[in-house]
């Protein structure tokens, strides 16, 4: 048994547990989406510190320029940021990801005036008082639920462990490997809403399954190995953070279910 072979055996229940969830069932009505898309967005957001802070680490964006030691962990992630910061919508206009969620927000009619306003706070460009907010205290200040923000601070918690092994941890089978099997039930889940404001999001759900699954996901397992080698410490550490990055994951769930159920 390899590597990633063995992370995902330790995995499989939580797995599990995500793909099977209850929220899938819940989203019946374009108000539905709308609501799962408002606390969403974070996950969406923070989910582009992970990858950046693997291109701060594993490939050189400093100068004087360096060749990196891995140029294969170097490539996968340079065009994994490629994609996530100027893919192609629908339109054919270049965009992130990111940007193309909060279009898709926009045509749903969801509220994006909490997403904009933490994002502000953490601006360089922001002049509010002057203040240089942490994430943290960004969050609090945007009053985000609880449960999005200890999911967004865990996030942030681990990217400032600096190891790298821990973040590709996160990123890989607490996003990249399990997006395009999330967004294939929440796909399956919501088809039946017959409404043109749903087309931007079919189109980034079926974009991120065509990426995330052919694509990003198993790269991303391989990076891992990499990462990892032989050592068992950063294995079982990988293990750890893996699965505490989908017990986050499930409480988002639990927690935007149960909104959409009020």
């Amino acid at each position: 048994m390899n590597i990633t072979e063995r992370i995902n055996k330790e995995l499989e229940l939580l797995k599990n547990n995500l793909i099977q969830h209850r929220l899938y069932d819940c989203l019946k009505t374009v108000k539905d989406v709308k609501t799962f898309t408002e606390y969403h967005v974070f996950a969406v957001w923070d989910f582009m510190s992970l990858l950046k802070s693997l291109q701060r680490n594993l490939t050189c964006i400093e100068v004087p320029w360096s060749p990196v030691e891995n140029t294969n962990i170097s490539r996968f992630v340079n065009e994994i940021v490629l994609e996530e910061e100027s893919d192609i919508n629908q339109n054919g206009v270049h965009k992130s990801h990111f940007d193309m969620y909060l279009d898709a927000m926009k045509d749903l009619g969801a509220d994006t005036s909490k997403i904009l306003h933490f994002m502000n706070l953490l601006s360089k460009r922001n002049f509010l008082n002057y203040k240089k907010y942490t994430v943290q205290e960004a969050l609090v200040e945007s009053k985000v639920d609880e449960v999005v923000a200890s999911f967004v601070n865990f996030t942030f918690s681990i990217i400032k462990t600096q190891k790298n092994h821990l973040i590709a941890s996160v990123f890989t089978f607490g996003r990249e490997g399990m997006i395009a099997d999330m967004f294939i039930e929440i796909l399956n889940k919501s088809k039946t809403i017959d409404n043109n404001s749903y087309e931007s999001m079919i189109y980034y759900l079926k974009r991120h399954i065509e990426l995330d699954g052919d694509e990003h996901g198993p790269i991303a397992m391989k990076m891992i190995s990499e990462l990892c080698g032989d050592d068992e410490q950063k294995i079982e550490e990988t293990i750890f953070v893996a699965k505490e990055a989908l017990k986050h994951r499930i409480k988002l769930w639990d927690m935007i279910a149960d909104k959409i159920n009020v």
